[in-house]
């Protein structure tokens, strides 16, 4: 296994994880490096959105253990330091976007939710709507939106607080070839704008795997290899 280069973002051993009688995750170990756009490959159903959900906290850890951003994950006082550092968009179109809710008043709740100001609110939302081409759309309820649209504002939402860690679980599922080479120009726009910002994408996609800095390919559960792109 290559190791990284500089010093993890998030850092598991031995983690197994169920679900009944379903292994999901089979005492996994790895090393993610910091700022870098890291990739976790590999085809349904072999643990990848397990692992980013026990890296964003967003599932309890059953055995082994779980560092993010220099702490562990199984302390609660962590756990609530780092939440605001930390931006998660689960697989599945808009699952963290309010249907019912239009575009800005998403923006407006999310910028709520972590205590920006009315006018912090504002310049962050003309800003992020104006670079996804979205300012057009600011009225139009969530639900109404095309798949690419609603990831576009998905990743709006989740970024809105300067995250210094974002996950991504398959963000290009069910995402036209247009929208989804859009959704990565954004990506890279964020990534200049921040550049020690850190990204952990799960992908099934060989294309997509070519335009990260760092590899992690799984089946059934475990790590099979790590490693550059070229590697």
């Amino acid at each position: 296994m290559t190791a990284p280069a500089v010093a993890p973002c998030a850092r598991l051993k031995d983690v197994g994880l169920r679900y009944g009688k379903t292994i999901a995750l089979d005492a996994l170990s790895v090393d993610l490096p910091a700022g870098r756009m890291v990739g976790v490959l590999g085809p349904d159903g072999v643990g990848k959105s397990s692992l980013l959900s026990l890296i964003a906290g967003a599932r309890r850890i059953q055995s082994g253990s779980v560092h993010v951003l220099g702490g562990d994950m199984a302390d609660a006082r962590h756990r609530e330091r780092i939440c605001p550092l930390v931006a998660y968009m689960p697989q599945g179109l808009g699952r963290n976007l309010y249907a019912a809710l239009s575009v800005e008043e998403n923006l407006q709740f999310f910028g709520r939710l972590f205590g920006h100001g009315s006018d912090e609110r504002r310049r962050r939302i003309d800003a992020l709507t104006s670079a996804t081409g979205l300012s057009r759309f600011r009225e139009r309820p969530a639900g109404k939106l095309s798949g690419g649209m609603k990831q576009k504002l998905a990743l709006c939402c989740a970024v809105i607080h300067d995250p210094d860690l974002l996950i991504l679980d398959e963000p290009t599922t069910g995402v036209d070839p247009l929208a989804r080479a859009q959704f990565w120009e954004l990506i890279d726009s964020m990534r200049t704008g921040r550049p020690g910002m850190s990204v952990i994408v799960a992908t099934a996609s060989m294309d997509e795997a070519r335009r990260f800095d760092w590899l992690v390919t799984m089946d059934g559960g475990r790590i099979l290899a790590t490693g550059s792109p070229r590697e």
